[in-house]
């Protein structure tokens, strides 16, 4: 029988996708995780247990990689060739060699530069107080240039001809030099803007980067399109990894504090059509117990107190994205993700663990506008409408959370499943598998026996 999960983030990302991706593979056997979003800005933490555990922030390869599941990334991907190589040095380090033997890439796959990485974070720079939060790997720019130039965009199918490798990204190249004439006048002093240019301007760059990319080219599996059918048609279990949250998405999401990829489930139902995909689907809206927000944008619920209440591991001061925030659970936001995303089968919720030892447990139930109370984000009626998105977001910068007090994570999980009408289909006490918990249901609802 075959059997597809879908993952979604219904939050502004870091809820938890990669812990709940590995325990999909771990618990139903998933031969397969296939990204149909995002790229190389993913930090998806995944711990294992045991006498022997193991570690990685996977932001490439699938987070089902140490539950031993293959990858796929979809044509929907922005892939980063020397980021992933890093990424598969840290996976041989800590006793993964073959993570590149099984996985494939989508020809059509967008493909980052250095180039569109150092304006990206050129661009950020020279925005000062003004940032719009960015992880600095050079997403935006790759899609823009994309959407620009088709002619120059840049595929993992052109990984295997260095002719034409040369030729685009010498083309790349000018064209981000000639985005640098019009950042200089505002970029500031210091070192973070000095390594950036100091890259773009290198004479020698086709020296170190044909190389580079050989060397990814010789251990990656460029595959045609039709390559998902056949992993879609294997039995078996496949699980889709959603990256980011469906309040970053680059047209539902709070402009401008925004993506350039669309995280709803939109890139997974196409891919699925694509694919002629004819069996189960289970889609699984995950969310932490508290809100959190890393970098710049509104977060109504934000609470001072509870971020350093919650300082996260993983999740600290960061170069480019700056602080990471901590809030009360909005129901607000929540409702708004679901209008936006569509139809989901339930929710996971993680990081209860987190939230167990608080003294005061609240949720955010709506928001205070000066003399007006709200409980509904309405969301665009028109599609691709950023004005309208914009104003969403001057709107939020304004508002206080209503907060009502709850008794507990039992209480919390009720109030989530009874105001946003979805059963809780696993919960998160912990960063590994073993700290899942799949609720009375499930087993019977997926036709499959949890491991």
């Amino acid at each position: 029988m075959n059997h597809v999960f879908v993952t979604v983030d219904l939050g502004f990302g870091d809820a938890g996708k990669g812990s709940v991706v590995d325990y999909l593979a771990r618990a139903y056997d998933a031969h397969t995780v296939v990204r149909y979003n995002g790229g190389a800005q993913a930090g998806h933490r995944v711990v294992t247990g045991g006498p022997r555990p193991q570690e990685h922030v996977f932001a490439q390869f699938g987070a089902g990689t140490l539950a031993g599941a293959g990858t796929h990334l979809s044509r929907a991907m922005i892939l980063d060739p020397l980021a992933m190589l890093a990424e598969d040095a840290h996976l041989r380090l800590i006793g993964v060699p073959d993570a590149f033997a099984r996985t494939t890439i989508d020809a059509r796959a967008l493909l980052i530069t250095p180039f569109g990485r150092a304006i990206n974070r050129l661009r950020e720079l020279a925005r000062g107080a003004g940032r719009h939060g960015s992880c600095g790997v050079g997403v935006g720019e790759t899609v823009a240039d994309a959407l620009a130039r088709p002619d120059l965009a840049l595929r993992a199918g052109h990984l295997a001809y260095r002719d034409l490798l040369y030729v685009k990204l010498n083309a790349l190249r000018e064209l981000n030099l000639r985005k640098l004439v019009a950042l200089r006048p505002s970029l500031p002093g210091g070192d973070q803007a000095a390594a950036e240019i100091d890259l773009l301007t290198d004479p020698a760059w086709a020296d170190w980067l044909l190389d580079a990319y050989a060397e990814f080219c010789a251990v990656a599996q460029v595959v045609p399109g039709e390559h998902l059918r056949t992993i879609m048609h294997r039995p078996g279990t496949v699980v889709f990894e959603g990256a980011q949250g469906v309040l970053l998405d680059e047209w539902r999401g709070f402009h401008p504090h925004t993506t350039w990829s669309t995280t709803t489930l939109q890139n997974a139902d196409a891919l699925l059509a694509e694919a002629a995909y004819a069996g189960q689907i289970s889609r699984i809206g995950i969310t932490r117990a508290y809100a959190t927000r890393h970098g710049a944008g509104p977060m109504p619920s934000e609470d001072a107190a509870l971020t350093a209440a919650l300082p996260d591991a993983r999740n600290g001061m960061h170069a480019w994205q700056q602080g990471f925030r901590a809030g009360w659970l909005d129901l607000t936001l929540l409702h708004y993700a679901l209008e936006v995303v569509g139809r989901l089968d339930g929710l996971a919720v993680t990081c209860l663990d987190r939230i167990a030892e608080l003294p005061d447990l609240q949720i955010c139930r709506g928001y205070q506008i000066g003399p007006l109370q709200i409980g509904r984000i309405i969301p665009a009626p028109r599609p691709q409408d950023l004005a309208y998105q914009e104003r969403i977001t001057a709107a939020l910068a304004d508002c206080r959370p209503i907060l009502g007090h709850i008794g507990g994570h039992d209480d919390l999980l009720h109030v989530l499943s009874t105001e946003l009408s979805l059963p809780i289909m696993l919960t998160s006490h912990g960063p590994t598998a073993e700290d899942k918990k799949a609720l009375p249901g499930i087993t019977t609802a997926y036709d499959h026996q949890l491991s």
